[in-house]
């Protein structure tokens, strides 16, 4: 029953794949700024035969959900493409239930690349610690947890 947010989902290279993974009754709503990219995922989910992904079109600085309703949240190569990235991370603090985790994935190829420091920076100013990083400095995930729930 886990509810899942993928901020700029895109055609769905990484929503696909989470939402055909066993989460029963699990949710993964997928906000993005293009609506055309929103058309794409859910044609692709439709031709999977996924319910579970709910659509959304939004921006990250200001996202369209309730306070604390995400069990967890990702950003695959998105958070050096919104506007005001600090300001994403508040909004994904919100969202988030306490104990709830964010992960990032950066790829030193995208020409928005966030690097490990930036990242760690602008995570401490939102709130968030991070807890764990894997992989190269030049392809990394990180995982951030609400620095309350991380002491």
């Amino acid at each position: 029953g886990e509810r899942i947010l993928e901020v700029g989902p895109g055609a769905g290279v990484n929503a696909l794949p989470v939402a055909s993974a066993p989460l029963p009754d699990g949710v993964l709503a997928a906000v993005d700024v293009q609506r055309e990219m929103l058309g794409a995922l859910m044609g692709r989910a439709a031709r999977r035969r996924l319910g579970n992904i709910l659509p959304t079109q939004g921006d990250a600085g200001r996202l369209p959900y309730a306070d604390r309703v995400f069990a967890a949240a990702y950003l695959v190569g998105v958070l050096g493409e919104v506007p005001d990235p600090h300001r994403a991370l508040r909004e994904l603090r919100r969202v988030l239930q306490p104990g709830g985790r964010l992960v990032i994935v950066e790829l030193v190829i995208d020409p928005d690349f966030v690097s490990q420091r930036s990242l760690k920076l602008m995570a401490e100013r939102a709130g968030f610690v991070v807890v764990r990083t894997q992989g190269p400095a030049l392809a990394y995930m990180a995982v951030l947890a609400h620095r309350e729930a991380a002491a």
